[in-house]
C-alpha cells in the first residue's frame, strides 16, 4: 500500500536529528580530547618518569571504590561500581530498561584517569562511550524529546564517543547502533549517530589537534584456498582468546564482589595488590596502562611470546576488581601480540596476522561484527578486506554467546544450534549455564 511521505515533516525531524547529532558531537570531541590528552600525558608521566606510582595502585583502588560506592547509585537496589556497571547502565539505558545518569560522565573519566595514572591495564573508549551517552541524556533532558528518540539520542551518544577516540567517525556511527543487541541496528538512528560520530571526530582532530596512533599493515599474500583457511583458522583462535578473557573477568567480578560483599574499596585494593605482585613477578610494566608501546611493536617485530596472555590476565584482574577503563584497546593488545606470536607456526606475515587479530578479538568481545568489518577498513586504509570481513564473521559466530557486557541483547541468535531464544541477554544465558552445571545437567 501507497503511503504519501509528509516531506516537511520528514525535514524537520532530519534537522532536529542533525543538530542534536552535532551538539553531543561538539562537547563528546572536546571532552574526549580531554580524555586523550589527559590519559597520554598520565601514563607517559607514570611509564617515562615515575615507575615508582605502580605501588599506590592498591590506593588508588580505595578512592575508585569510594567514588563509586558514593557517586555510583542508580536506585535503591542498584549502586555502579565500576567501569562494566557504566557500560552495561549504557546498554539498559538504550534498551529502554534504565535511565542513564548525567553525573556518570565525570564519574567515569576521574576513575579513568586514577587507573591509568597508577599502572591499571585498560584503554579509553569506555570513559569516552559513557560520557557520550551521559551527555546525551543532558542534550534529552534539555530538549524533553520522547522516550523512542531518547533511545536514539543516547545511541549517537555512544557513536560520537568511539569515533573520537578511535579517529573511526563510520566505525563510530554503525557501533553505536550495533552495540546495545546481538543481530539488530536500529537504522532510525542513521543520521543522528553519523553527523555525531563525525562531528566529534573532527572536534578532536582538527579542532583540538588530538593524534591517533598508526598501524600499518607491511605485507599483504597473495590470495589462495590455503590463505584463506589459514585465516579461518586463526579467526577461531582469536575467538577463543576473547571468549577466555570475556570469562575470565567476569569471573573475577563475581568472586570479588562474592568475597567483599560488594565493599568496592576492599574489592579494588585487593585488585590493586594482585597486579602489583604481577608487576613485580613479570619484571616489567609493559603490561601496565594502555600498553601502546607493545602494540605498536607487534606490528613491526617479534614480541613475546606470551605477552597476549599477560595483557589478558592484567586486564581481567583490573577491570574484574572495579577499577575503570575501556576493553578495546586492552583486545587490540591480545589480539594483534597473539597474532604475532602465531605468526611463527602459521607461514603468514607478521603485521597481517597481527591486524587480523587486532580485529577478529574485537568483533568476538563486543558482538560487533559489521562495526569491527568497518573499523578494519578505517584503521588500515581498506587493505586486505576480504579477509578481514572473513575474520570478523568467523571470531562473531564462534564467540558464542559470551560477550564484554551482558545486559547485551539477543535480538537474533547467532545459530540455531546455540538453543537461545530471542530477547534473552547474555547474563540470564550465563546464569541459566551455571544452573544446569550445578544440578549436573
Amino acid at each position: 500500500m501507497y503511503t504519501k511521505i509528509n516531506y516537511k515533516t520528514l525535514f524537520s525531524l532530519l534537522g532536529q536529528w542533525i543538530l542534536w547529532g552535532s551538539i553531543i558531537g561538539i562537547f563528546i570531541g572536546s571532552t574526549t580530547a580531554l580524555l586523550l590528552e589527559t590519559n597520554d600525558s598520565l601514563g607517559e608521566l607514570r611509564e617515562e618518569k615515575h615507575n615508582w606510582l605502580i605501588f599506590f595502585l592498591p590506593l588508588a583502588g580505595i578512592i575508585v571504590g569510594y567514588i563509586y560506592m558514593k557517586l555510583g547509585k542508580v536506585s535503591i537496589n542498584d549502586t555502579i561500581h565500576d567501569s562494566a556497571a557504566l557500560n552495561n547502565l549504557v546498554i539498559d539505558s538504550v534498551n529502554g530498561e534504565k535511565k542513564m545518569l548525567r553525573r556518570t560522565g565525570p564519574i567515569v573519566y576521574v576513575a579513568t584517569f586514577i587507573t591509568v595514572l597508577f599502572g591499571g591495564s585498560t584503554g579509553r573508549e569506555g570513559a569516552a562511550v559513557q560520557m557520550g551517552a551521559s551527555v546525551a541524556q543532558t542534550v534529552n533532558n534539555y530538549f524533553k524529546v520522547n522516550i523512542l528518540d531518547n533511545k536514539i539520542l543516547l545511541m549517537s551518544g555512544i557513536s560520537a564517543g568511539f569515533g573520537a577516540a578511535f579517529g573511526t567517525p563510520i566505525t563510530g556511527a554503525i557501533f553505536g547502533m550495533e552495540m546495545a543487541a546481538l543481530g539488530k541496528i536500529k537504522f532510525e538512528a542513521v543520521v543522528p549517530c553519523l553527523v555525531a560520530s563525525f562531528v566529534g571526530h573532527y572536534m578532536t582532530t582538527a579542532a583540538w589537534g588530538v593524534k591517533h596512533e598508526t598501524l600499518l599493515i607491511q605485507t599483504v599474500p597473495e590470495a589462495s584456498l590455503l590463505l584463506f583457511a589459514k585465516v579461518i583458522f586463526v579467526a577461531v583462535i582469536f575467538s577463543l582468546l576473547t571468549i577466555t578473557y570475556c570469562q575470565l573477568r567476569h569471573g573475577i567480578q563475581s568472586l570479588t564482589e562474592k568475597l567483599f560483599n560488594k565493599n568496592h574499596m576492599k574489592r579494588a585494593f585487593v585488585g590493586g595488590l594482585i597486579i602489583v605482585g604481577l608487576t613485580l613477578l613479570v619484571g616489567s610494566q609493559d603490561y601496565n596502562g594502555r600498553g601502546l608501546h607493545v602494540l605498536e611493536q607487534s606490528f613491526i617485530e617479534e614480541v613475546h611470546p606470551f605477552a597476549f596472555l599477560a595483557k589478558l590476565v592484567f586486564t581481567a584482574v583490573t577491570l574484574g576488581t572495579g577499577f575503570v577503563g575501556g576493553e578495546a584497546i586492552p583486545l587490540f593488545f591480545m589480539g594483534a601480540t597473539l597474532g604475532n606470536t602465531l605468526h611463527t607456526y602459521i607461514g603468514l606475515p607478521l603485521s597481517f596476522l597481527a591486524a587480523l587479530g587486532l580485529i577478529a578479538a574485537f568483533s568476538g568481545g563486543t558482538n560487533t561484527p559489521i562495526a569491527a568489518f568497518l573499523l578494519s577498513m578505517e584503521m588500515f586504509n581498506g587493505e586486505a578486506l576480504q579477509y578481514f570481513f572473513i575474520v570478523c564473521i568467523v571470531s562473531y559466530i564462534f564467540a558464542g554467546h559470551h560477550g564484554l557486557w551482558p545486559s547485551q541483547k539477543i535480538h537474533e541468535p547467532k545459530s540455531h544450534l546455540y538453543n537461545t531464544l530471542s530477547g534473552e541477554t547474555i547474563e540470564n544465558i550465563e546464569k541459566r549455564k551455571k544452573i544446569k552445571h550445578k544440578k549436573g545437567l
